[in-house]
Formats: C-alpha cells, sequence, structure tokens
C-alpha cells in the first residue's frame, strides 16, 4: 500500500499558494497547514513594513514547517511555503526528507495583479521583485513540479493533481 505524499506548495507571493494548497489538500483527501501560520511575529512585523526576511529570519521557520511535514510523512498533508531558493528546501527536505513541491510558477505582470486585488495580506507588492530575484526554480534532481497559474483555482488544482500524479512515492 503506497503512503501519500507530503506537498509543500512553493512559489512567490501572489502565486496563490493559500488558495491552492487547501484545493489541493482537498483533492487529496489529506490535512492542508497555512506556511505564513510558523512564521515568528518578528517575521510577519517585518514583511508588513515592506522588509525582506534575510535568511536568519527564516531559518526557524523552515524548520517549523519542515517539523509538520516530518509528522505528516506516511499519511500525507499540503503545507505552503514560499521554499524560493534551493537552500530552504534543502532545510526542509533535512527534517522531512520526503517531501515533494508544487512549483506555483507564473509571470510577474498576472501576479502583480493578483496581489493588487487581495485583501488582508500581510505582503505588499514592493516585495514581489526581490521575490522574483531570489526565486530558484526546482532542479532536475529535487522531487517536485511546475504548475502554471493562469486559470481558475479548480483549473491550477487539477494541474498539480496530475502533474503529482506522475511522481511515484518512491521518489518522494
Amino acid at each position: 500500500m503506497s503512503t501519500p505524499h507530503v506537498v509543500v506548495v512553493m512559489g512567490v507571493a501572489g502565486t496563490g499558494k493559500t488558495t491552492i494548497g487547501p484545493l489541493l489538500a482537498a483533492r487529496l483527501g489529506v490535512p492542508y497547514a497555512e506556511g505564513d501560520d510558523f512564521h515568528p511575529q518578528a517575521n510577519i512585523a517585518k514583511m508588513s513594513a515592506g522588509v525582506p526576511l534575510d535568511d536568519d529570519d527564516r531559518w526557524p521557520w523552515l524548520d517549523a514547517i519542515g517539523t509538520w511535514a516530518h509528522e505528516r510523512a506516511g499519511l500525507g498533508g499540503v503545507v505552503s511555503c514560499s521554499a524560493l531558493k534551493r537552500s530552504y528546501r534543502d532545510r526542509l527536505r533535512a527534517e522531512a526528507p520526503g517531501v515533494v513541491f508544487v512549483h506555483l510558477s507564473g509571470d510577474q505582470p498576472l501576479i502583480e495583479d493578483r496581489m493588487a486585488h487581495r485583501q488582508g495580506h500581510f505582503m505588499p507588492t514592493a516585495l514581489l521583485d526581490s521575490q522574483f530575484a531570489t526565486l530558484q526554480p526546482l532542479q532536475a534532481d529535487e522531487a517536485g513540479v511546475a504548475v502554471d497559474v493562469a486559470g481558475s483555482p479548480e483549473e491550477i488544482t487539477r494541474r498539480a493533481v496530475e502533474a503529482l500524479s506522475g511522481i511515484p512515492e518512491s521518489a518522494a
């Protein structure tokens, strides 16, 4: 009997991690965890002020997400996390070796437009340039898939489920 993946839904701000994550978890029949909930208050205050996080800010956040993913190993789960750099994904894999990434990707004008129309989120559009500058897409040796964010949340989720079905459980 195969065990479900623990999926990290990754990408720059505004790609829909918080929208697609719960939809993907529902389709896969596993729990969802919002990555932003793992941030310490100091990180949220920094981002709310338009100040990008540095790696020292991110390590405890990534460790907390990695711990959640590790606890879900063999059970499955979906968690959102920007995971923009390879080193961040390596940190998550160090804690939870079987995680699989779904990289929500799209062009910057589309994502800027989406960010301009969302309400109640602490990440200002001013930080999007730094997010794209930091982004290191998944590499061939990383378990995961890239999914285009054009279209409705349901279309994006369907593409993610289809792409994940091509990843054998043993690859995770």
